[in-house]
């Protein structure tokens, strides 16, 4: 919707590298984390837990975690487990909570969507040390200056991305140096 102007700005988890009319500002990353029933079989191989212990259980994650250049199909690959078993994919946690809780297989999900309140049902397995962060960006049209309230969200957002530092990303100009 950002790239034909239909919203001004995008939250995003994903790579958006094949959209070069978007730019990314780097607002903060994201862990992953293992979920499991309670009295799940994985939670015996906590040595800790490595990549090969979680391919040898049914994967469900989010629709996008397999996509070329992600942080998990990075560190499956790394570990020659090109083929994982991911027999169900959820566009969003809450759905891929109710397919773990019906014992359909195990969650690889956000870390902070984790409520140990609401999800006091499940054992949380950090895996952290599995894969790398995942970034959060909000993607933006190159060609479009932004509205006064456009600036308050993003910094509300990300308070590190001050209107400054936002135009300094945005919008200086690339120096070209033609000396030979």
């Amino acid at each position: 919707m950002v790239s034909n102007g239909e919203a001004d700005i995008a939250i995003v988890t994903e790579r958006i590298d094949d959209h070069p009319e978007l730019s990314k500002l780097t607002c903060d990353e994201w862990n992953h984390a293992v979920i499991v029933p309670k009295e799940h079989p994985l939670l015996e191989c906590m040595n800790p837990l490595s990549i090969e212990d979680l391919a040898s259980f049914p994967l469900i994650t989010y629709e996008f975690a397999f996509n070329q250049g992600s942080s998990i199909a990075r560190a499956f690959n790394k570990a020659h487990l090109d083929n994982p078993d991911v027999v169900l994919s959820a566009a969003d946690t809450d759905v891929l909570k109710t397919y773990v809780r019906l014992g359909l297989g195990v969650g690889l999900m956000a870390k902070m969507a984790f409520d140990p309140e609401k999800d006091a049902d499940l054992e949380l397995v950090d895996a952290a040390h599995l894969f790398e962060p995942s970034p959060i960006w909000i993607a933006v049209r190159s060609d479009t200056y932004l509205r006064g309230y456009t600036y308050d969200f993003i910094e509300m957002f990300s308070p590190k991305l001050t209107r400054d530092v936002v135009d300094r990303i945005l919008y200086t100009p690339v120096v070209e140096d033609f000396s030979i």
